[in-house]
């Protein structure tokens, strides 16, 4: 693993991110929450800009960045433009930070240790992508149910 080929992949699900914010018939229904859908489409794209924004812009790219998780769960019609906005941000600073962290760094301890047990950057990288891409699932599908 090295910090060229994270940026790739990171990349690749931001862009698709962006796919899946513009895929929604109307704009509105980014924030429409449903039946047992706890969630909204725009929600959790708030929550992954603010994730990435925090774990790799913030603390390995240096970026300046206060995070507010309550805003990112509680944000009603925030319009999709703005969130289009925030995700070409947090795209340049994930590459910024990702392209500039010395590889060997991977194997440092990171500064987290959210399973409680320490953990190296790269094990927390690895983890942060796999949430990342667990959440771009749930857009996707929040987006087919309510656009069919």
């Amino acid at each position: 693993m090295n910090t060229k080929e994270l940026n790739l992949l990171f990349q690749r699900d931001l862009a698709q991110l962006k796919e899946e914010l513009q895929a929604y018939n109307q704009e509105e229904k980014l924030w429409v929450l449903e039946k047992q859908i706890a969630n909204s489409g725009g929600n959790l794209a708030l929550h992954l800009i603010g994730n990435l924004r925090k774990f790799i812009a913030a603390d390995l790219g240096g970026f300046a960045y206060e995070r507010d998780r309550e805003q990112e769960f509680g944000s009603t019609g925030k319009p999709r433009v703005m969130l289009l906005e925030e995700l070409e941000l947090v795209k340049d600073q994930v590459e910024k930070s990702l392209v500039s962290l010395d590889p060997n760094k991977l194997g440092d301890q990171s500064i987290h240790s959210f399973f409680g047990h320490p953990m190296t950057i790269g094990y927390f990288l690895i983890h942060l992508y796999g949430h990342f891409n667990y959440h771009l699932g749930q857009i996707n599908y929040h987006r087919r149910l309510l656009d069919c």
